[in-house]
């Protein structure tokens, strides 16, 4: 059925009322609004959500260094938990993160530069306030590389480097939950070395020479590749290890994950508002006199994240991760402790519901590992002797 369709004038003669006057020919036209500015994707920090960075990030022209882009990252972190570690808090409040990057995205020669404060909230380990752990750690340069890109397909960066195993990443905001989980205890966060990357169509590869676990001694090799079989399915395969033995045992180098060769299998598939992601770990740590071990001991691990984007609540999601890893060995026979125990084992479970308008975002966080096969002493609580831990957690800050 075809609705006709009035004009204002017709509908006024009929009613007994004069219609108004038509608009002059040459009459001015109203001036046509600017098109919004395109969203600018800055790759660096990366993020795996549902966190999302600053699409309008404060850009300067730096004459013949070309564009310059500086965002960053404020927040604080409040934290309440049972079976209390010695030397940590029931209850504290602190600042999780309070950095600047600056970067050169284009051209031949480009960089990265992070600088500021940070804690590394963890499950399962004392929390390590951020004034200790930014000095501790990797300093307030945590990250910083130059990068040459002779073309799209090839780069080569040279720094302070992320790394490349695992699923979550160094710092809070850029995670699906603000706490590292069970598996990132057994990997590294920032090495210091060279990579070199290569993109070509649905393919991704980088390899790494690199100091490890923060070692200062070069001789770990990595290398990743990854598969875009579309838009919703993303496969990657992570592995690598140190190539000798060294006795750097630090708070940032622990001796033996330090001396470790590891595995990574991740797989993410995006469905409506849901993204999946199934994890695997494998880590082993041989038998060497020079790390004082006489037996070898590995671990191995699985975890699942998954966030929900409420349909009806913009800027609103509900990630979940699940985990579990189990180490081997006993300590009659001289195995190195992995976990909570040579042979002990654990699993954990995180909601993070998590609110983001614009440059702002809000999430809490509740938070629970258990352990079994544990050796006493080496578990929860002020005398080691618990198998479990309960958090919540919140995190309020800006990301400009």
């Amino acid at each position: 059925m075809r609705i006709r369709t009035f004009s204002c004038a017709a509908i006024a003669c009929a009613s007994g009322l004069s219609a108004a006057p038509a608009l002059a020919d040459d009459a001015p036209a109203a001036p046509a609004a600017a098109p919004a500015p395109a969203p600018i994707v800055l790759g660096t920090p990366a993020m795996s959500g549902p966190l999302a960075a600053n699409t309008s990030p404060a850009k300067f022209d730096a004459g013949p260094l070309g564009e310059i882009f500086v965002t960053g990252a404020v927040s604080g972190y409040g934290q309440w938990q049972d079976n209390v570690a010695p030397g940590d808090k029931a209850g504290q409040f602190d600042l999780s993160n309070g950095q600047v990057f600056v970067q050169k995205t284009d051209g031949i020669v480009q960089f990265f530069a992070e600088v500021g404060a940070y804690s590394l909230p963890d499950l399962g380990v004392p929390y390590i306030r951020s004034g200790l752990a930014t000095n501790d750690f990797y300093g307030p340069f945590s990250q910083g590389f130059l990068k040459i890109a002779p073309n799209n397909n090839w780069s080569l960066e040279i720094g302070k480097l992320p790394t490349l195993i695992g699923a979550e990443y160094t710092f809070s905001f850029e995670n699906v939950n603000i706490e590292r989980g069970l598996l990132w205890n057994q990997e590294n966060a920032v090495n210091r070395g060279v990579q070199l990357n290569y993109t070509s169509g649905p393919v991704s590869a980088a390899v790494s020479w690199n100091d490890g676990l923060y070692s200062n001694k070069y001789s770990w090799a990595w290398g990743s590749l990854t598969y875009t079989f579309d838009s919703a399915n993303v496969l990657s395969v992570i592995g690598g290890g140190n190539t000798r033995r060294t006795s750097v045992n630090t708070l940032v180098t622990p001796l033996y994950q330090d001396n470790e060769q590891i595995y990574n299998v991740i797989y993410t598939h995006t469905t409506g508002p849901w993204t999946l992601e199934g994890y695997l770990q494998y880590t082993n740590v041989p038998a060497s006199t020079a790390i004082g071990t006489t037996q070898s001991a590995n671990t191995t691990g699985a975890a699942f994240y998954a966030i929900y984007a409420v349909p009806k609540v913009a800027g609103l999601s509900l990630p979940v991760r699940v985990e579990y890893i189990s180490s081997s060995g006993n300590a009659a026979d001289g195995a190195p402790n992995l976990l909570y125990g040579p042979g002990s084992k654990a699993w954990s479970i995180t909601l993070t519901p998590t609110y983001q308008k614009g440059i702002f975002f809000a999430r809490a966080e509740f938070a629970y590992v258990a352990a079994s096969s544990t050796t006493p002493g080496l578990a929860f609580g002020p005398n080691g002797s618990n198998a479990s831990q309960t958090r919540g957690a919140l995190e309020l800050g800006i990301l400009f």
